[in-house]
């Protein structure tokens, strides 16, 4: 069944290259890094690297008055990073739900997180009507595949998609550095850890005029995965989960769109991600143009984890906008675990025109 295409009618980001979506696209795109030694240390007592916002760039927490105190830090951050990136990309539209991504790990985040959410940014949500997706670097594209659905077959005319995540967190980086998942000093095959927020407006084609929005681009559809053997698991690792989400996308395609000419990648800086990628590339390989643009933004800020699909996504959306960039662009994610996610984005103009 051919899935429904979404206009994108607003953008909001917050991520170290960029308080705003225009101003980090811009930032990315002169290739401005913003990655530099912190604070924190590793075990050898050298500094990390990492690309974090300093404080004075993040809002002061302000929760609603019933809230006795939250989980942890990074909780608290979180809620921090996402408030003014929300309020960019809802453009004052009344009690839109919001389909969020967080890490994997839960961070203590529960329905909650909305409500505290909502207060931090002044943005009234529908928050009965969200939904959190606790799936890490994929699960912004996971938020909306299920945005498309609803969009597609109910009365919703838009909703928010967006993702927020930090490695901000000492016990986080502990644990990372155990796993010797850092690029660290002599050790070359590891990933420089971010943070940031990345929200977008989607509605149904057509809802941008009638709320006096222009659309920036168009999602003609998204495909999603499992990685059995993904990077925790015991299972062989054979790149079939993002090669699945592939197929799924240009299957509800059925050949109606150009062939893909740009590709934001979900690569980290881990030689780990290089394998599904070229697995699914080449299965694949029809469906791209010969010598198409590769994009991978985190070299140039840090992985923003679970941040990072909604960032592709918009990053992608507004060089269409803004003409650098063409279509149709395709962005893909994977997360630590098994989920995997590829979307496929063009300009609103191709769409007419068709």
């Amino acid at each position: 069944m051919r899935i429904p295409t979404a206009e994108i009618l607003g953008l909001g980001m917050v991520t170290p290259v960029g308080l705003s979506a225009p101003a980090a696209a811009a930032a990315l795109r002169a290739g401005i890094v913003r990655v530099r030694e912190t604070s924190f240390v590793d075990r050898h007592s050298e500094p990390i690297l990492a690309g974090f916002l300093d404080e004075e760039f993040l809002p002061e927490l302000n929760l609603p008055p019933a809230t006795l105190k939250v989980p942890s830090a990074r909780y608290a951050r979180m809620l921090r990073l996402a408030s003014s990136s929300l309020r960019e990309a809802a453009q004052g539209t009344s009690k839109p739900a919001l389909l969020l991504a967080l890490p994997e790990d839960g961070v203590g985040v529960g329905p909650e997180f909305l409500a505290q959410l909502a207060h931090q940014s002044g943005v009234e949500l529908d928050v009965r009507a969200s939904k959190l997706f606790p799936q890490g670097r994929a699960g912004g594209l996971l938020a909306l595949a299920e945005a498309l659905k609803r969009l597609g077959s109910t009365s919703l005319e838009q909703v928010l998609v967006g993702g927020v995540d930090t490695y901000c967190d000492l016990p986080l980086l502990d644990a990372l550095w155990d796993e010797k998942r850092l690029r660290v000093h002599g050790l070359s095959d590891g990933f420089v850890p971010g943070e940031g927020a990345s929200f977008m407006l989607l509605g149904r084609p057509g809802r941008g005029a009638r709320l006096g929005l222009t659309p920036m681009a168009s999602v003609l559809g998204v495909g999603t995965g499992v990685e059995k053997g993904h990077l925790y698991a015991a299972e062989p690792y054979l790149g079939e989960g993002l090669s699945g989400a592939f197929r799924e996308l240009f299957f509800s395609l059925a050949g109606q769109v150009p062939r893909v000419r740009c590709v934001y990648a979900g690569l980290n800086g881990e030689s780990f991600w290089s394998k599904e990628w070229g697995v699914s590339y080449l299965r694949h390989s029809r469906y791209f143009e010969e010598g198409f643009r590769f994009e991978h933004p985190v070299d140039c800020m840090g992985d923003p984890g679970a941040a990072l699909g909604p960032m592709l996504v918009s990053l992608m959306a507004i060089g269409l906008l803004r003409g650098y960039r063409r279509g149709p662009g395709l962005v893909w994610c994977s997360s630590d675990r098994e989920a995997r996610g590829a979307v496929l984005v063009d300009a609103v103009r191709r769409q007419e025109a068709r």
